[in-house]
């Protein structure tokens, strides 16, 4: 599978024959400021949660693309009513079936809550089983004993993690929660963007690989394959 990191928390999947992207914070963050979101690609926009960095370029992308765009109920409601036309509800512990493969949403252990303060429903994370590979996405997440259900659902090729700490998990805990989800190959995300969250990219890379761990973290606008 081909990953594309945009900056944050923003990265994309090609799976299934399609463009899956993941929670869009571009055009608002200074590090990827040579990003153009006109020439991203999406037929599918996930979305973990509520909060402005993970969801401010959803409508100008999906509009321009006509992507379908999946969240949790309060979610589905706030981008209809922002004027998206294909938009999709998937709470915690249900399952959807789409052309490329079936997506699981389960639960993230942070808050939520849209840019004027009102609530947003619960955080999730997003386990996608694909033609072409398995992977978990875990959202804004604290380390959670529910991470542990994950393999009993899907036998993943890699999972996506924030290791930035303070808001979301750290790099310790992203090493159990690799752990617990049964994975061996990390992509690091939610770090850098925020002064309370840089990281030392080398030293965490060889905390990882201690752990018999391999973490990716590749630059903003450069793709990987796993």
């Amino acid at each position: 599978m081909k990953i594309t990191y945009y900056g944050h928390s923003c990265f994309s999947v090609v799976a299934g024959g399609k463009h899956i992207l993941f929670d869009p914070f571009i055009s608002g963050n200074e590090l990827a400021k040579h990003i153009n979101i006109d020439d991203i690609k999406a037929d599918y926009i996930f979305v973990s949660h509520g909060h402005f960095d993970h969801m401010l370029d959803v409508v100008a992308i999906a509009n321009r693309t006509g992507a379908m765009v999946v969240g949790g109920w309060e979610l589905y409601g706030y981008f209809g009513k922002e004027g998206v036309k294909n938009v999709h509800p998937l709470n915690p512990g249900g399952k959807v079936t789409f052309d490329f493969g079936t997506v699981k949403a389960v639960i993230a252990q942070h808050s939520s809550s849209f840019p004027d303060g009102s609530y947003a429903g619960v955080a999730s994370g997003f386990v996608l089983k694909t033609v072409d590979g398995n992977f978990y996405y875990s959202g804004d997440a604290g380390l959670s004993l529910d991470m542990t259900l994950i393999p009993k659902w899907a036998d993943l090729d890699f999972a996506v993690f924030p290791i930035g700490d303070v808001l979301t998990m750290g790099v310790e805990d992203a090493i159990e929660a690799a752990q617990f989800v049964k994975t061996t190959r990390i992509v690091g995300v939610h770090y850098d963007t925020f002064g309370f969250i840089k990281l030392d990219k080398s030293e965490a890379i060889q905390t990882f690989k201690n752990a018999g761990l391999t973490l990716h973290l590749p630059d903003i606008g450069n793709s990987i394959d796993i």
